[in-house]
């Protein structure tokens, strides 16, 4: 696994790749992590991961791979993937959306353990009544991530509104 760190409007973030798929994030810096991409496939997550963090790309295209996750880990994960750019599910309606609605805390916890943080958007899930509960890499950050969605995906319907 080859890491790789990039600035970012939430700090440093950590970037792991496989040769084939992004496999890991991390919102620091790991400590063996390239200041510059080493293979193609790193420079082509740093770019999506810039354009991103510009507003310029709102679906992420690169491979990503989860080594591993229980079953209803790797399904929480899938069903991150499947919410909307700017947009937000409680853990609840996850949990509904997966068959269990008595699950939440478990959807917590899945989104607590996400080793692709952004790339795969556990920031998009919020507690009940659309609280800001919980997040890997601190509230500030997961406010800063939804901000920026909002604010893109705002500037982008009334764009196309005129």
């Amino acid at each position: 696994m080859r890491w790789t760190v990039l600035d970012s409007p939430i700090g440093e973030f950590s970037l792991a790749t496989d040769g084939e798929a992004v496999c890991g994030a991390h919102f620091a810096r790991v400590a063996d992590a390239a200041d510059q991409p080493t293979d193609s496939l790193s420079a082509r997550a740093v770019d999506e991961l810039r354009a991103y963090f510009a507003g310029e790309l709102t679906a992420f295209t690169v491979p990503v791979r989860i080594p591993r996750g229980s079953e209803f880990e790797r399904a929480v994960w899938r069903e991150m993937t499947a919410i909307g750019y700017g947009e937000t599910l409680t853990y609840g309606e996850v949990a509904r959306r997966l068959g269990d609605a008595s699950a939440a805390r478990a959807v917590g916890v899945a989104c607590n353990r996400n080793p692709v943080p952004v790339i795969v958007p556990c920031h998009r899930i919020v507690g009940s009544g659309g609280k800001l509960v919980g997040f890997g890499g601190g509230l500030d950050r997961k406010v800063k991530l939804l901000e920026l969605e909002a604010g893109v995906a705002l500037r982008r319907r009334w764009s196309s509104a005129g």
